[in-house]
């Protein structure tokens, strides 16, 4: 079945309503379509709600506080962290009363570990990827940390099949050596694609062993071949990309990933203020050139669909939109992911 979610933070601060709402929005699905249901984020409670914050708190043995320049790594856990983890808890607790009697697929989405490397600063000094070994440790560290993310989910909804979604929107920044120094009067030298290929690979195993059912790496808006070829390189079980983004060219390269087994997690683009978008006409973005490149229609049935709150390249955490509007976008999705899997039965 063409599956459908939603990625990016959620407006409000009031997570038991948000969660209800839906959990409830994506089990209310068509037929042939599968709804994913997410654990929210909702950050605007703050910069101890940011997923850049929410994803350093799983780092083991690397504490984190709020700097005046944004998050940085620690000498020891202090009161910034405890906040962070606080909230989580504040969410799983509002996760296990929505979700109670849920069983499923249920995504869980983190900063990936470049994209985390790329914004995190060390305790006294540059962003954490100015540092190779700091680098390294930041990798395995999240590894670690992600068992315990997993866990503390399968606590709350005993049912739930975690699907982890690693978010790399700056991966290309990461390759091309384009990440700006603390002072911004310079670049941050690129990482050798074995070198991101490595580092998310020891996520997507780690995430794997802990029991997720499905990892996927995720690029973001923007499509680098380098950086896709390290999120294909990780092992992850799938590939996400924006739909609008993707020439022929790189339609090739999607029909590549496809035949080699990974599956593919598509962006939809994000309506338009006061437009309505036409379901049909965005689900000829990914219908199209999916065949355009010799790929099966039945294989539609295997694409996942997703709404995105985040627009920007590096998927900031500001969120100007509301609820209702969040919500219009993936019933919009909802409706895609419909199309989709009608044109999946086309062979």
């Amino acid at each position: 079945m063409t599956g459908v979610t939603a990625l990016g933070p959620w407006p409000g601060k009031r997570v038991l309503e948000a969660q209800r709402t839906v959990l409830g929005d994506l089990t209310d699905v068509p037929d042939g379509v599968e709804g994913l249901p997410v654990a929210l984020q909702l950050s605007a409670r703050g910069p101890e709600a940011s997923s850049v914050a929410r994803t350093a708190a799983l780092l083991t043995d690397m504490p984190i506080e709020l700097g005046t320049h944004g998050w940085k790594l620690a000498d020891r856990p202090g009161a910034d962290l405890g906040r962070v983890r606080a909230l989580m808890r504040e969410d799983l607790d509002a996760l296990a009363v929505a979700g109670h009697d849920y069983s499923g697929p249920l995504v869980v989405s983190v900063r990936g570990p470049w994209t985390l490397a790329a914004i995190l600063y060390l305790a006294r000094g540059d962003r954490v990827l100015s540092d190779t070994g700091a680098s390294r440790d930041l990798a395995a560290s999240l590894a670690d940390g992600i068992g315990g993310l997993l866990g503390a989910l399968r606590t709350a909804v005993p049912g739930a099949q975690p699907v982890v979604v690693l978010r790399e929107p700056m991966l290309p920044d990461v390759l091309a050596g384009t990440v700006a120094t603390f002072s911004g009067h310079s670049r941050i030298p690129a990482r050798t694609r074995e070198e991101a290929t490595a580092g998310l690979a020891t996520v997507v195993d780690a995430a794997r062993s802990a029991g997720a059912a499905r990892v996927v790496a995720h690029g973001g808006v923007r499509f680098a071949s380098r950086s896709v070829k390290a999120l294909v390189g990780s092992g992850a079980d799938g590939v996400g990309l924006a739909a609008a983004s993707l020439s022929d060219v790189q339609w090739e390269q999607v029909a590549a990933m496809v035949e080699a087994g990974r599956q593919m997690w598509f962006g939809l683009p994000q309506e338009k203020h006061g437009r309505r978008t036409d379901a049909a006409q965005v689900a000829r973005l990914v219908a199209a050139p999916w065949r355009r490149v010799g790929l099966p229609a039945r294989g539609l049935a295997d694409v996942v669909v997703h709404s995105e709150t985040s627009g920007s390249v590096t998927g900031s955490e500001v969120v100007h939109y509301k609820a209702v509007d969040v919500r219009a976008r993936l019933a919009t999705a909802i409706h895609v992911a419909a199309e989709l899997a009608e044109r999946a039965t086309d062979d």
